[in-house]
């Protein structure tokens, strides 16, 4: 779901761009873009704190993992990723949306990011860039804590199985998670986490290429690849078309 929410807030409107040669966007539309970008950011940094979490239980909890990851526990944590990103974004807008734009209409960028936003405001964006440092740092942060403890205890308990057989199949677990982690994490550090007096549009058009489009196509593809269904589903289209 957070995958085709964060392609479909920006694909459509690129593609419509692209094929109509009009690169307008109405100021509530670049609004609400920069406001589900946001949240849908916000949200997949959770999710993914909380898959760790879910990782952890499976391999070093096994016995209680049924108990851990019970139905209720896992909405309440999906609830409260998707609650806690459409509330973190509203900050944002809020203040975005006063600001003046009387020195330039035209964004640098394929959709409405919040860097490029405060590269044309004629206004102070100092409070806007604190609320992004400590609201990202705390959410991501955090989030990146959880992970990583998560995953110190995750190999811990790897390296303790004595099996090579035992050891492969613990790691194949958890290896499309971390992947997907790396691809995210990576991509959004490059971008976000600096001041935007080092913006360079050309390499941020790149990166956020890869994060918003990019990811979002691999990430199904990387945690179906370990689906033995899917697998054997490959195998049999092979065999029919003779690849």
């Amino acid at each position: 779901m957070i995958d085709i929410a964060y392609t479909s807030n920006i694909l459509p409107n690129l593609l419509n761009m692209l094929i109509t040669k009009n690169n307008e966007i109405s100021f509530w539309s670049c609004m609400c873009q920069v406001y589900f970008f946001i949240a849908f950011a916000c949200t997949e940094i959770l999710l993914l704190a909380f898959m760790a979490y879910d990782r952890y239980a499976a391999i070093c909890h096994p016995l209680h993992y049924v108990i851990l990851m019970n139905m209720k526990m896992s909405a309440g944590l999906a609830v409260s990723a998707w609650a806690t990103g459409l509330i973190d974004a509203s900050g944002h807008v809020v203040v975005i949306s006063r600001f003046s734009f009387c020195a330039s209409h035209l964004i640098d960028h394929f959709f409405c990011d919040l860097i490029p936003l405060l590269k044309i405001t004629c206004s102070d964006t100092s409070t806007v860039e604190m609320i992004n440092y400590i609201e990202g740092t705390l959410l991501v942060a955090t989030a990146f804590m959880v992970t990583l403890v998560s995953y110190v205890f995750i190999i811990s308990s790897i390296i303790k199985i004595k099996s090579a057989s035992g050891r492969g199949k613990a790691f194949s677990t958890c290896s499309s998670h971390l992947t997907c982690v790396c691809m995210f994490y990576g991509t959004l550090i490059c971008v976000y986490v600096r001041p935007t007096t080092s913006y360079s549009p050309k390499q941020d058009k790149f990166v956020s290429l890869l994060y918003g489009v990019l990811v979002p196509l691999l990430n199904p593809l990387i945690y179906s690849l370990k689906n033995q269904e899917i697998k054997d589903s490959i195998i049999k289209l092979r065999k029919k078309f003779k690849i």
